[in-house]
């Protein structure tokens, strides 16, 4: 029995990072989209096909300008060194970005939530959000349109400008532990 899970675990893994190194566009299929569920649609000048990782590497490639739309974590991960939201990507025809830290099921509740954890996080990607779980570190927000969704930053959270201070959301129970402000770099 161990072997068929096991079996199956791989082969759903392995059609996750197929449709993860999809050449089209893909867009999820509601607005609270299941980040490892993407479905075809027109091609367009950006990527936008969801990035499922479990391991740092994965995550820090997943976050770069060369990496996709949303990234969608798979576990807890732990990385000692500065990370860079970074890149222009668009969902739906508008610029995006989302830092996924839950599982849902199939009817989009959520099932689990992850911790990520970094000294720092900076946002350069426009309508940025971190969703569903608990960043613990300083976030650095240098692009508009900034959100946290049903998640925790478990640090400080600043903004270059105040007028991205006064865009920001907190939507569904988010919360920053520490200080929100506008500071530079």
């Amino acid at each position: 029995m161990k072997k068929v899970v096991s079996l199956g675990l791989v082969l759903g893994f392995a059609l996750l990072a197929g449709c993860g190194n999809n050449e089209a566009t893909t867009e999820t299929t509601k607005g609270t989209e299941n980040p490892a569920a993407a479905t075809q649609t027109e091609a367009t000048d950006a990527k936008t096909s969801a990035s499922i990782v479990n391991d740092n590497d994965a995550f820090v490639k997943a976050i770069s300008k060369d990496g996709t739309w949303i990234i969608a974590a798979l576990n807890d991960l732990t990385i000692d060194q500065d990370l860079v939201l970074d890149g222009q990507f668009e969902n739906k025809g508008e610029p995006a970005r989302k830092i996924a830290l839950y599982a849902q099921d199939a009817d989009h509740n959520v099932t689990d939530r992850y911790t990520l954890t970094a000294p720092k996080l900076t946002v350069n990607s426009e309508n940025a959000r971190i969703q569903g779980g608990t960043f613990k570190g300083d976030v650095y927000v240098t692009a508009n349109g900034f959100q946290v969704v049903d998640a925790t930053v478990d640090g400080n959270l600043y903004f270059s400008t105040q007028e991205q201070l006064d865009a920001f959301k907190m939507e569904d129970g988010a919360k920053v532990t520490g200080e929100t402000a506008v500071k530079a770099e």
